[in-house]
């Protein structure tokens, strides 16, 4: 596989949007009925359960179910725990767009983190698609006291264990298969929703959760098998960058589902998103 594979990448980070966009969706829709642990731990039970399964059936993964570098493993996983458990509550909290914006602060911090811990090579194009990007991500917030919120604070902290997360992940491709990477985060992190769990809560389980539920644990598996693929054939600073369209995307799945306004500056801001792609993108082909 080459070391970068830029329609793959492409390829790879929109079904990884669509499938954020679509946890997005089910989560909104089961916090009524359920806590974030309640939730995600749910996602975790399915995506074990899924995983073994295809396990069962195809020899050939088994032996992602013996890790080589647990330790990088379990320290991901906290911090994805951790992140992840953030931005659903968060979720519950803000507006999708607010939510999606704070959390692309993200590749700012990819980007630097990359240098020192993966070597990997900061291109013009990929300077001017992280640039544009966190001005577009402050064009649509203006930044000013209101952004100041408890919540709002809480999704910057995510946004910063998201990318050494990123990071992470991008070693773990390394030496891991994408479903020994799956199977561990799904693994590591059921136990880790449980403890915040105080009741038996799939007894409260309705005909009407079964489709968010779908949403959830499907959406949750396959966003990351999308993702940790387009960082297996892409450098963390091209993957990460491309991410950024979550917010026009989320945006208009909050005008449409939830009636939230569509706010000029989300088109604006986004503008200046999808700009800073496209030369970044160019560069890319070119330079491949």
């Amino acid at each position: 596989m080459p070391h970068r594979n830029l329609p793959a990448v492409v390829a790879w980070m929109s079904g990884a949007l669509l499938a954020f966009s679509v946890t997005a969706v089910a989560v909104r829709a089961l916090a009524p009925a359920f806590s974030v642990f309640e939730m995600l731990a749910m996602r975790n039970a399915a995506g074990v359960a899924i995983l073994l399964a295809l396990a069962g059936r195809k020899p050939e993964l088994r032996a992602g179910l013996k890790p080589r570098r647990f330790s990088l493993h379990l320290a991901r996983n906290v911090l994805h725990f951790a992140g992840t458990d953030g931005w659903a509550f968060s979720l519950t909290l803000l507006p999708l767009a607010t939510v999606f914006a704070l959390e692309f602060t993200t590749p700012a911090w990819v980007a630097l983190l990359a240098l020192p811990l993966l070597q990997e090579r900061m291109t013009w194009g990929r300077f001017v698609a992280v640039a544009l990007g966190f001005a577009g991500v402050l064009i649509i917030l203006r930044p000013g006291v209101e952004t100041l919120q408890p919540a709002s604070l809480l999704m910057l902290g995510v946004a910063f264990s998201f990318a050494l997360v990123a990071i992470m992940t991008k070693r773990l491709t390394r030496t891991e298969s994408t479903f020994s990477i799956l199977f561990f985060m799904n693994l590591l992190q059921l136990p880790m929703n449980l403890a915040g769990v105080s009741r038996a809560f799939w007894l409260a389980i309705q005909p009407a959760h079964v489709l968010p539920l779908v949403g959830i644990c499907a959406g949750g598996l396959l966003s990351h098998y999308c993702l940790t693929n387009a960082y297996r054939r892409g450098d963390a600073t091209m993957v990460v960058p491309l991410d950024f369209m979550r917010i026009p995307l989320i945006a208009f799945v909050g005008w449409q589902l939830y009636g939230e306004p569509l706010d000029p500056y989300v088109f604006l801001g986004s503008a200046s998103i999808v700009v800073g792609l496209l030369y970044s993108l160019n560069r890319e082909a070119k330079s491949s």
